[in-house]
């Protein structure tokens, strides 16, 4: 029987780590690879995304933006205002109305705004609660 070793990379626990001791400007200490080490249990959750140079380069030939909350936040108000009827759905170029799926996304960005409370920057918390605010204005207009 062979037995399998994995390796877990756990270099980004030190950068929250550093982040949370709120050190501003500075980068976080570099980890260089060691040899392997035994196997150890890997913990639950998503892993974190990769922080290799080479990772920007590999998204942007496949056309994807940088991972960013402002472009999350764009994206699903850019989608509730398909669901209005204010933009024309971007594959079949014609604007229907959507009041379900709107109201859906509208909510969907009130949960975020409830979850990050206290966790977002000045100009990410503006983003938001501006989006929110023209978003509800739109519905409650188209709503009636």
């Amino acid at each position: 029987m062979v037995e399998i070793r994995k390796r877990v990379d756990e270099s980004w626990k030190e950068q929250v780590e550093h982040e949370k001791q709120g050190v501003g400007g500075e980068q976080p200490p570099t980890v260089q690879p060691s040899q392997p080490q035994p196997a150890a249990k890997a913990e639950p959750g998503p892993a974190p995304a990769p922080r290799e140079p080479g990772a920007q380069a590999a998204r942007e030939e496949q056309g994807l933006p940088e991972a960013r909350f402002d472009l999350f936040i764009s994206g699903v108000a850019i989608d509730a205002l398909v669901a209005l009827g204010d933009m024309p759905h971007p594959a079949t170029k014609r604007q229907a109305v959507n009041l379900e799926h709107a109201r859906y996304l509208v909510d969907l960005l009130g949960v975020i705004e409830e979850k990050t409370r206290g966790n977002l920057s000045a100009d990410e918390e503006r983003l938001l609660k501006d989006t929110l605010y023209q978003l509800r204005m739109r519905y409650l207009a188209k709503s009636g």
